[in-house]
């Protein structure tokens, strides 16, 4: 399935048009509507519950953005769809609630984060809820994740869906605890005919590498991440065919 043109047609917000001083926090409602008023896509990130549903909120860790510690896989749907994100007043949505805000105003660009801890195959539950999700929604979404069989079994679950992978130039030291050998195995993206991606999102400061042109070669759309200046994305847009942005206005 390739990435329908509007994923390419305007830059996407990353995380929502977040501004934290301001109140808007990164994954929230807020965040979502000023994406949606302004026209922007909308990159946003999915964790699992511990009753496998699928919530819309990035870290592993609640404490940064909520204040209370422990991972989100501890807490139920209806705990943490009772938690306030921190400097708002603003809960955390699962996935229905931001399919139901968002009803296809704008393209939806969904990661699913790696839930098996060494981007290895134990994954199928958030996968599962991702799909549920969205078998009647009629927007645009295309679904991503860094764990090439999340994106290869989300071939099967969502094959009416687009689906790519989101890549890095995976040095071990921003990866920790994930080992210095899957970062190797990672880095040069060896799984993505296999994972039946048709676009990557790639770092932004390694979008030169030589198997990402390679790939934009054989027709893979690329996107990049995460884009903080209007210099960076002029750069970018050299190689990808669009960015998801955060901190600033793109032109």
């Amino acid at each position: 399935m390739t990435l329908p043109a509007c994923f390419l047609a305007r830059p996407i917000a990353h995380r929502g048009l977040h501004d934290a001083p301001q109140g808007v926090i990164e994954n929230s409602p807020s965040a979502f509507e000023a994406a949606i008023a302004a026209g922007y896509g909308i990159e946003l990130d999915v964790q699992l519950s511990s009753d496998a549903q699928a919530m819309v909120f990035h870290d592993y860790d609640m404490r940064r953005l909520t204040g209370e510690r422990g991972a989100i896989q501890t807490r139920t749907a209806q705990v943490v769809r009772g938690m306030t994100l921190s400097g708002s007043t603003d809960t955390i949505l699962d996935l229905p609630a931001v399919l139901k805000l968002v009803d296809g105003r704008v393209p939806l660009l969904i990661e699913l984060k790696d839930q098996d801890g060494a981007m290895g195959p134990n994954v199928g539950p958030l996968e599962q809820a991702v799909a549920t999700a969205l078998e009647a929604y009629q927007g645009e979404a295309a679904l991503m994740s860094f764990n090439p069989h999340s994106t290869k079994l989300m071939s099967t679950l969502a094959p009416q869906r687009a689906r790519g992978l989101v890549t890095s130039s995976y040095a071990p030291k921003d990866w920790a605890p994930l080992s210095a050998k899957i970062c190797n195995h990672l880095r040069d993206i060896p799984d993505y005919e296999d994972s039946g991606a048709s676009f990557l999102s790639h770092e932004v400061a390694d979008l030169a590498r030589p198997r990402v042109a390679e790939l934009k070669a054989q027709g893979a759309d690329i996107l990049c991440w995460t884009v903080r200046s209007q210099a960076a994305a002029d750069q970018a847009m050299k190689i990808a065919q669009n960015i998801t942005f955060e901190g600033f206005v793109p032109a």
